[in-house]
């Protein structure tokens, strides 16, 4: 007599970990050190053409790139969907200094039982994701906005994102923002800490793995 079939234990989806922030926070340099497949959701801008990008308030006609209206959330979220369920994503690549999607990648889990997915917009999906069953955390980085300040524009001119008068500009309002920018991530269910509690939080979902419910 064969032996039954054993049928495999179903496992439950990768879970995505949310890594929001003011830009100079820190995001991308925490997310490099947990060693979890990450997701830039900064890839997810809209091109600099695209007609209902949103202008900053000041009558410059400038974009306000700091606003979640200059970001494709639908898009973000269909990319977590397909990491979180199959492992594996076609995701766009974004140049800032171009304003614009320059080509695709593929990203893959590899097995990962979590991933993180980080930019400033995070936060803005942390509740459709907890609604869908996808979130294993949200997390939000904070500094004094001073080092924020300094870490930004020193990343900003390195990587030639814009001309230095518009990053000092920009640099000007986003620090007197900035504890705005986190009672706001906040608010959309973020929990604000520093880099190595983060650090301690993602390792924790990353550790976790149950199987569903047969």
């Amino acid at each position: 007599m064969s032996d039954s079939p054993v049928n495999p234990v179903p496992i439950l989806p990768a879970r995505v970990v949310l890594l929001s922030g003011p830009s100079g926070s820190g995001k991308s340099s925490l997310a490099e050190r947990i060693g979890l497949p990450v997701l830039q959701l900064d890839d997810f801008y809209k091109d600099g053409d695209d007609p209902t990008l949103p202008l900053l308030p000041d009558g410059s006609g400038a974009v306000d790139w700091d606003s979640p209206l200059s970001w494709h959330a639908e898009d973000a979220m269909a990319a977590i969907r397909l990491l979180a369920e199959t492992g594996r994503a076609e995701v766009p690549v974004y140049s800032i200094p171009d304003n614009g999607r320059t080509g695709t990648r593929v990203l893959e889990l590899a097995g990962a039982a979590a991933f993180v997915a980080e930019g400033i917009f995070a936060a803005e999906i942390a509740a459709r994701c907890a609604a869908e069953g996808l979130l294993g955390d949200a997390i939000c980085l904070r500094n004094r906005p001073l080092t924020t300040a300094w870490r930004r524009f020193r990343r900003d001119v390195r990587e030639g994102r814009k001309s230095v008068p518009f990053l000092l500009r920009r640099g000007w309002r986003l620090m007197r923002a900035e504890r705005g920018i986190v009672a706001r991530q906040e608010a959309l269910g973020a929990y604000a800490c520093a880099g190595a509690e983060a650090l301690r939080r993602v390792q924790a979902v990353a550790e976790v793995r149950e199987p569903a419910a047969v």
